[in-house]
């Protein structure tokens, strides 16, 4: 590229005059980049087809078998709490008693939004009122995942941000804005590599967050979607947050929510549901109207498939054999190409499936377009803020699993092009 001519220096540090020929190096290789024709897609955190491979043993279960441990006939009704030799498997791994822990139907983000209508409707343990008859609010950590945000705006449920810390959400912003505000009623929590920044939450902060002041109805919204997902050795011990709650007086506070989507396969995969007694007791009572039970034969297959815990964790394993080096390759090619212009900072996530990418503010929009219109596609800036409404303009989230990596790294290496173009633009424009 013919960025190469120039002696890399951090963008903020240079002249104007030096800024400028930076400009126009960019702007070449820019137009390199245009010419190419590429057509490349890291918008949306899926799994690859070389993931999907992994469980194609799918396909061939239950295999003539239908019946449970118990003999149970699973072609037939009933069954509301979904198959236990499956909820055996997951119980360890999300820190939810059997007895507790539902398995239900293809996906986790079905459940969150039914739990916020029938909260809505019916109220929740613990409430005088139906949400629906109150003012309404969530927190919403940022940067944070763009389906909690759409669920909420779809009911018209005001989101309120609060600040992500790297082990988890900002405890004071949380407690004044509890204190202060009595509409607050829930918050989307990610407590394991959260989705964007990889955060995981510490013991100290989930402590913090079932002990403090809130309504009774007050509801964390405890998505534990990457639990299992790990890129590392050095991995989070799972926190027992129902415990935790119980032991602050508040057992009811967490619903926990996870799937094996990005276990198995995103569409025929199996959601979970887990949380106190009486929690589970209203939950069980509401979906009663709507289901007469799930796919059990597909939770058959599940639990035949990944046997144990054990068996999850060895199948988790291959997964991470094909995405730890797509990681790697963002952060090296961010390092080689954004680093020594001083631009971007980003996460080295120890698992879950995005990296958080911060440009210079006023940046991130102009960079994502400009990746655009060289046919890369990205996710849409301020997708990470309630109503993609960035107030920095500068965070951008990378899914690095859908790809090959050939085109991982090409996209990547399109993407810092238009970063930089986008950063000198911005530059030059505040210095006019």
């Amino acid at each position: 590229m013919t960025t190469a001519a120039l002696s890399p220096s951090p963008l903020a540090d240079l002249d104007t005059a030096a800024l400028r020929e930076a400009h126009s190096s960019f702007a070449r290789a820019y137009d390199e980049l245009k010419a190419a024709g590429l057509s490349l897609d890291i918008t949306r955190g899926k799994p690859s087809a070389d993931q999907l491979d992994l469980s194609n043993d799918l396909l061939h279960l239950p295999d003539g078998a239908y019946r449970d441990a118990a003999g149970t006939d699973l072609r037939n009704y009933g069954g509301p709490n979904g198959l236990t030799e499956l909820r055996e498997i997951f119980s360890g791994a999300l820190r939810v008693p059997v007895a507790q822990l539902l398995a239900l139907g293809n996906a986790s983000l079905t459940v969150m939004h039914d739990t916020i209508a029938q909260a809505l409707i019916h109220g929740v343990p613990g409430g005088d009122l139906p949400w629906a008859n109150q003012s309404i609010s969530f927190l919403a950590p940022v940067p944070g995942y763009d389906r909690h945000f759409t669920i909420l705006e779809r009911f018209g449920i005001r989101m309120i941000p609060v600040p992500m810390n790297d082990d988890g959400p900002d405890i004071e912003a949380v407690a004044s804005l509890l204190a202060a505000d009595d509409s607050i009623k829930g918050m989307w929590c990610v407590p394991v590599y959260s989705n964007p920044t990889g955060a995981v939450y510490s013991e100290k902060v989930v402590r913090a967050l079932v002990s403090l002041d809130a309504a009774p109805d007050f509801r964390l919204f405890w998505d534990n979607a990457y639990a299992v997902h790990h890129l590392t050795d050095d991995r989070p011990e799972p926190i027992d947050v129902l415990t935790l709650a119980a032991e602050a007086g508040n057992p009811d506070r967490p619903l926990i929510f996870a799937s094996t989507s990005k276990v198995t396969f995103p569409g025929s995969g199996v959601a979970f549901f887990g949380a106190s007694p009486a929690n589970i007791a209203w939950f069980q009572h509401n979906s009663a109207a709507q289901s007469i039970g799930p796919d059990k034969l597909n939770q058959l297959r599940h639990a035949l498939f990944l046997k144990d815990a054990d068996g999850l964790t060895a199948h988790m394993e291959k997964h991470r054999a094909i995405l730890e080096p797509k990681f790697a390759a963002v952060d090296e090619v961010f390092r080689e190409r954004l680093s020594p212009w001083g631009a971007g900072s980003w996460n080295a996530p120890k698992g879950g499936y995005f990296v958080s990418l911060d440009v210079a503010d006023g940046s991130a929009k102009r960079a994502v377009q400009l990746a655009k219109e060289a046919g890369i596609a990205v996710t849409p800036a301020g997708s990470t803020f309630p109503y993609g409404e960035d107030p920095r303009d500068a965070n951008i989230r990378i899914a690095p699993t859908f790809p090959s990596l050939d085109e991982l790294t090409a996209a990547l290496g399109g993407l810092c092009t238009a970063i930089l173009l986008a950063e000198a633009e911005t530059l030059l424009a505040d210095r006019d």
